[in-house]
């Protein structure tokens, strides 16, 4: 059991809700328990009580109360159990795996954590990708809910803090897909509008969305943060749509999503951003194009480049299209061997 700690929020820890952060930090810590330490004011930020919701940010102090060494059984709740077909599922998402870390291709449509009314998650399912190790894989990074494609798990504590230096590093370098409304112009060029978060409207925060500030605005807009998407167009339907890689410089919450539409070329099937109800007739707007393509986000994290966290070794992951966008490229004619895996490197 330990003692009583303070911990400081790390820059690339905040904007997210204090029972996501806490689940990092302490993995073997139930849900249900960081609720019940909230409502009893055990865990407070910068001193003031706090809701499992509550969005933390980078410098405050949390106070932690004592915990149960990560080895000892848990004592407030049983594990829960796994589906078998869920655990299935899990490990036929994986990519690759050694004793340090677990490459997934995350479905599209699975949340990578719990909250706003998700039981269902990558964080929970982790439990399936134990193998041979008696720990938990710790998430070092998060997809959307409707995003597909590579997510890193550490499979030790001492991978996970590798990991998260290396993202707060910019060490890793991600490659998203995405087919969008109309066809970017310049073909290639990089998005700064600066993101802050406009809140949901459930009273745990749901369905928050990120507005659009201006680059020269953001240092003196009152939660803002500056955000940067290198952008590449791919290939295109006339003006109809196009296949775009996109690489996010920074992480910001939905800063994909939200730079394409501020744009004017939305992710196709994006709702929230590119407005489900207008039909895209070419060259821009409207996330719907018609037919089963618009059903569904296309939006996938193809590949990823890092450093192993033990043995130094640069290594890429490159994950398959989920099966509702290769229906997209096979109907569109569109072939991953015709373009480059890193169309923003120079050629040799």
């Amino acid at each position: 059991m330990s003692g009583v700690q303070s911990l400081t929020v790390a820059q690339a820890d905040g904007d997210q809700r204090l029972d996501r952060w806490f689940r990092r930090q302490f993995p073997h810590i139930p849900q249900g328990r960081i609720e019940k330490m909230c409502r009893k004011g055990e865990i407070r930020i910068d001193g003031a009580r706090a809701k499992p919701a509550t969005r933390i940010e980078a410098g405050q102090t949390i106070r932690i109360p004592p915990l149960p060494d990560e080895a000892a059984p848990d004592t407030f709740a049983p594990p829960p159990r796994i589906a078998e077909a869920d655990a299935q599922m899990m490990r036929d998402a994986v990519l690759w795996r050694d004793d340090h870390l677990i490459v997934l291709n995350k479905p599209a449509g699975l949340p990578t954590q719990g909250g706003s009314g998700h039981s269902r998650h990558v964080d929970g399912l982790a439990e399936a990708l134990c193998f041979d190790l008696p720990e938990k894989p710790r998430l070092v990074h998060r997809l959307d809910k409707d995003t597909s494609g590579v997510l890193l798990l550490a499979r030790t504590r001492a991978a996970a803090d590798a990991l998260t230096k290396a993202f707060r590093a910019r060490d890793t370098r991600k490659i998203y897909w995405a087919v969008t409304a109309g066809v970017p112009q310049p073909r290639m060029g990089t998005i700064r509008y600066g993101l802050v978060k406009a809140p949901g409207h459930g009273k745990g925060g749901e369905g928050e969305k990120m507005q659009i500030v201006a680059p020269k605005d953001v240092d003196t807009t009152e939660g803002a943060k500056h955000a940067h998407t290198d952008y590449a167009v791919l290939s295109a339907l006339g003006t109809r749509t196009a296949w775009v890689a996109l690489v996010p410089i920074t992480g910001r919450t939905h800063q994909l999503r939200a730079h394409m539409a501020a744009i004017g070329h939305p992710v196709v099937g994006d709702g929230k951003y590119g407005g489900s109800g207008q039909e895209n007739l070419g060259d821009g707007w409207g996330a719907q194009l018609g037919g089963e393509i618009s059903r569904k986000l296309h939006l996938h994290a193809r590949s990823i480049t890092m450093t192993h966290p033990v043995t130094g070794k640069r290594l890429s992951f490159t994950a398959p299209l989920p099966d509702h966008m290769q229906r997209t490229w096979d109907q569109l004619e569109w072939r991953a061997a015709d373009v480059p895996a890193d169309p923003f490197e120079d050629p040799v």
